[in-house]
């Protein structure tokens, strides 16, 4: 275990959360970038069941506290450029924030403000994660490697050496 936002007794509020074979249990909050559809305005979004929770509408909403908080302010933008940039403190305060959000056992009316927050996974657009600065190629199969192989040693790959 991680830490308490994977424990494997957690549940949530969220019935499709809770249904056997879900990709996003409670346990498994990835990030993204969404667009209600048709709005092309990105932010950030946690999947959850089948749905989205909005975690700038979440944070407009008052909903989180210090680190979390702080975090959460970053989600407005159509990237996660800024939530990474916090580091693994920002990012990890903010899940257990939005884990708290979620839980079963979270106050009625933080159950209430939530729900106003989560967008029906069929009624949105996935975007891109982060704006790629530079890009390095890597490897991505055999051919490839070969191909990299003969513009750096082209006698000995030519030759069978070593390819």
């Amino acid at each position: 275990m991680l830490d308490e936002t994977h424990a494997p007794d957690l549940a949530s509020w969220v019935p499709s959360a809770q249904a056997a074979g879900t990709d996003f249990p409670i346990q498994n909050l990835p990030f993204g970038i969404f667009s209600r559809r048709g709005a092309n305005d990105g932010r950030v979004g946690v999947a959850i069941g089948d749905q989205i929770l909005d975690v700038a509408a979440c944070a407009g909403l008052g909903l989180f506290r210090e680190d979390a908080a702080v975090a959460a302010g970053t989600c407005g933008e159509p990237g996660l450029d800024l939530l990474m940039a916090l580091g693994r403190r920002g990012a990890r305060a903010l899940r257990r924030g939005i884990s708290a959000l979620l839980r079963a056992d979270a106050l009625p009316h933080v159950r209430e403000s939530a729900a106003r927050a989560l967008v029906p996974m069929r009624d949105a657009e996935l975007g891109v994660p982060a704006r790629i600065g530079e890009y390095t190629d890597f490897y991505a199969s055999i051919h490839h490697a070969r191909d990299v192989g003969l513009n750096m040693r082209p006698t000995v790959v030519a030759r069978g050496i070593g390819g």
